[in-house]
């Protein structure tokens, strides 16, 4: 499991025990190298994960790279964000995000 200052690279082969086993809030973006919207949202999921350190999980997953649990939960855009409560996926915003939306969503999952 690589990590991007605090943002954790996860994949299909760890995405289970990252991210659905882990307590409290996730979100996780799906993207990939040549997606020009995942490359101008990288600015806001790393202030994000650097504010969120210790109260949220932020990670991200290459579709290219791990297309089995892209498969699995049916993204088909890019970037997609999902968010889990407790390993639970409990809502998916895709296209670009403002960053105070991915903030109000992980409030209202709090």
């Amino acid at each position: 499991m690589e990590a991007i200052s605090n943002i954790l690279a996860v994949t299909d082969q760890n995405f289970e025990s990252v991210v659905e086993g882990s307590p409290g809030l996730a979100v996780v973006e799906f993207g990939a190298d040549w997606c020009s919207i995942c490359r101008a949202m990288a600015a806001v999921v790393e202030e994000l994960a650097r504010d969120l350190a210790g109260t949220a999980l932020v990670a991200t997953l290459d579709v290219d790279a791990n297309p089995v649990t892209a498969a699995r939960f049916g993204v088909r855009s890019l970037p997609t964000f999902l968010f889990f409560k407790d390993g639970t996926l409990a809502e998916r915003m895709v296209g670009f995000v403002p960053r105070a939306a991915l903030e109000a969503t992980l409030a209202q999952l709090a």
